[in-house]
């Protein structure tokens, strides 16, 4: 069962402690999934535990205890228990660092200094990678602007936050939001620019992190009403039928299964819920303190396809991708390999698989079938000091671990 991956709620294993307190005369620590200050303080005060232990969080913002000590928990840039840079690297003999902080088991190289010169620094997009450039940016003392075409920062953490079990990025976004403030990072949301404007503006540089639009893949009638993107599902909110085929099964494809088979609110926001759902027994009174788990009804049903035909889900992460195909068998999703597509109309998506037809018969077909990077601005703006960092240099699934790395880096170099 999952114990530390984003999936599992906020200390949802210190009741085990709190039992062990009633029976030992020893001081206990607890663990696992906790990463804010509130958190911690609820568990002691419950009398979970006399000790809390973190890692992780530690990675996230090695200055985690001395913001708590000084009342600043909303500067915390907080631990979002992906453990995509930190226990995946390991596990494959690489060195830990930390998806939202990539300086950390890195300080002595990735070196974040005071810059010589200041410069004004355009940063146009705020997903990921734009906002870990803005920021680092303006630690430096940079005079950064930041711009923005919608009307809120994140980009595609927008939509992971809405995914059950990654609530976390959430608290990214609070994160540099704070971050921004403080720094005085000008912002202009809802903003498009072009090059004549920013070449305007007399930048010394400027960066495009203008991220990813979705791939659009050749199928025929793709322009059926019933057809959606996982843009329009995550994002704009569009209403999703009782059943659904997911056209691509990379990370994206997992993230909308999970989305549409879970009811709000999510088994990683309700300990209670979340034990039941994978077979823990609080009582005991079961071998092992274990029992039949017991799996919410799914709220659709799901078809999620792929056109290879070798195992799914290779995209997902080492610690954390059995976990998600676990959840969504639990939730009797289906996964078909080696799917050739051959239309979609009234009666639904029509599918060649092993040489055979097959009809889909679904109410929606929802696009997850990858990226393309979104790049216009910068053949406008050959020899204007451009660096292009996140999914606007390669649109390789969604990955914010590089993302934020890279603006991370070009920062620290202006």
């Amino acid at each position: 069962m999952p114990t530390i991956a984003t999936l599992v709620p906020r200390a949802a294993f210190t009741w085990v402690t709190h039992r062990l307190k009633r029976e030992l005369k020893l001081p206990l620590i607890t663990a696992n999934r906790i990463n804010d200050p509130a958190v911690a303080e609820e568990v002691l005060a419950k009398g979970h535990a006399d000790m809390v232990s973190m890692a992780r969080p530690l990675l996230a913002d090695p200055d985690w205890v001395r913001k708590a000590a000084a009342g600043r928990g909303d500067e915390i840039n907080t631990c979002i228990a992906c453990n995509q840079a930190c226990l995946d690297q390991i596990f494959e003999r690489e060195r830990a660092s930390c998806l939202v902080n990539p300086r950390a088991c890195r300080e002595t190289e990735l070196l974040v200094s005071p810059a010589v010169v200041k410069k004004r620094v355009a940063v146009v997009g705020a997903g990921p990678a734009g906002l870990a450039a803005a920021v680092t940016a303006a630690e430096r003392g940079h005079i950064v602007t930041l711009y923005e075409a919608s009307g809120q920062i994140g980009g595609q953490f927008n939509m992971a936050k809405r995914i059950p079990g990654k609530e976390e990025f959430h608290e990214t976004l609070r994160y540099f939001r704070r971050r921004l403030e403080l720094l005085g990072v000008e912002i202009e949301l809802g903003r498009e620019v072009d090059a004549a404007m920013l070449r305007g503006r007399g930048f010394d540089h400027i960066v495009l992190a203008t991220g990813v639009r979705p791939r659009i893949p050749a199928i025929a009638g793709l322009d059926h009403p019933k057809v959606l993107s996982y843009v329009d599902v995550l994002l704009h909110g569009k209403q999703v039928g009782q059943r659904v085929a997911l056209v691509g099964a990379g990370g994206i494809g997992y993230d909308v299964a999970e989305f549409l088979v879970q009811a709000p609110p999510s088994t990683s926001l309700d300990i209670g819920r979340y034990l039941k759902e994978w077979g823990v027994d609080q009582s005991y009174s079961g071998r092992g303190g274990l029992m039949a788990p017991e799996v919410e009804v799914p709220a659709r049903k799901v078809y999620l396809l792929q056109r290879a035909t070798g195992r799914f889900g290779l995209s997902l992460g080492k610690t954390t991708g059995w976990a998600h195909r676990a959840s969504l068998k639990a939730r009797d999703v289906e996964t078909i390999g080696g799917v050739h597509y051959e239309r979609i109309d009234d009666a639904g998506l029509h599918i060649r698989v092993d040489g055979g037809s097959r009809l889909l018969e679904v109410d929606n077909v929802v696009i997850c079938a990858g990226q393309e990077s979104r790049r216009e601005l910068e053949a406008q703006l050959v020899g204007n000091r451009t660096h292009l960092i996140g999914g606007a240099r390669l649109a390789a699934e969604l990955d914010a671990k590089r993302a934020i790395d890279e603006g991370t880096r070009v920062a620290a170099g202006l």
